[in-house]
């Protein structure tokens, strides 16, 4: 039976959703991955874009709150900003508790260019974070 493992963000419209689909793809062998937010801002269009352009699709996933999961026991939460490790229910800490903030590329300002400039950073580090350190933390 394969472990739980949630992506917890402020909104679950950027970092979250870009975890919840590298997630799927590095450790869904072992894992059923999930995002949630503390509150819910809706799918990121540039987070659709940028992931589109790595070829995965996000479009399937949604945002959500923690209260929409229901009462799934999960195993492993890994926040992604530091609100959601700050605010982390209680409920969540019988689970192992893992911080890695990202920049929020929601905040970026200027061109688009620029803007998807950022979302792009932000894509790749947490590519390269689920992909690396996280699976080698998670297996090890």
């Amino acid at each position: 039976m394969k472990k739980k493992l949630l992506f917890l963000c402020t909104g679950n419209s950027c970092r979250s959703q870009m975890a919840e689909g590298y997630g799927k793809i590095f450790l869904g062998d072992k894992y059923e991955v999930y995002s949630a937010g503390i509150e819910k801002h809706g799918l990121n269009p540039y987070m659709v874009k940028v992931m589109e352009e790595d070829g995965v699709d996000v479009s399937n996933q949604y945002s959500k709150t923690l209260n929409e999961l229901g009462d799934i026991d999960f195993d492993v939460v890994v926040t992604v900003c530091g609100d959601a490790h700050e605010t982390c229910p209680m409920y969540l800490k019988k689970a192992k508790i893992i911080h890695k903030g990202f920049k929020d590329p929601a905040k970026a300002k200027g061109t688009e260019e620029e803007i998807l400039k950022v979302f792009r950073e932000v894509r790749d580090q947490i590519k390269n974070y689920i992909k690396n350190e996280l699976k080698t933390m998670l297996e090890g």
